[in-house]
């Protein structure tokens, strides 16, 4: 499992020109699913994501955490973050879940990531063409990997 993470102002995500999901302060997190990917390796990940230190405390330093601001967080499903990129000229996708495998570790991380912060998380389409727009704060972005 892949996750880009970013620290945003504000976020949002559209699928039809509607928007399906949107936030202000918080993470935009951009996840990708592999098929050796398990519900330990989600629950890890998201462990990491609402507890990495990347917000500024009262001295400018990266010290606090998604938990202590009480930001919200945003989950999109990104296929691509799971590619192969080290031959050629094209992606390989070899190693990214079948998406009904995806979809159903996707959800699992969505229902658990609920759970953590209850009422602050919004979603984007799984699967779906999405346009996601963001006010990257800093900007902080970090890939992360269990």
């Amino acid at each position: 499992m892949k996750a880009l993470v970013q620290r945003v102002k504000t976020a949002k995500v559209e699928v039809k020109d509607q928007t399906v999901g949107e936030i202000s302060q918080g993470i935009l997190l951009l996840l990708g699913v592999e098929k050796q990917d398990s519900k330990e390796i989600a629950d890890k990940l998201l462990e990491k994501v609402c507890n990495y230190r990347i917000f500024s405390d009262e001295n400018d330093k990266m010290n606090l955490s998604l938990k202590d601001i009480e930001g919200e967080l945003l989950i999109v499903s990104q296929f691509t973050l799971v590619a192969n990129t080290q031959k050629g000229l094209r992606p390989s996708f070899s190693s990214g879940a079948d998406p009904v495998s995806g979809k159903k570790l996707y959800d699992y991380f969505v229902k658990q990531a609920n759970q953590k912060l209850p009422g602050k998380i919004q979603t984007g389409q799984f699967a779906a063409n999405m346009q996601v727009s963001l006010q990257n704060d800093g900007p902080v972005t970090f890939s992360l990997e269990v």
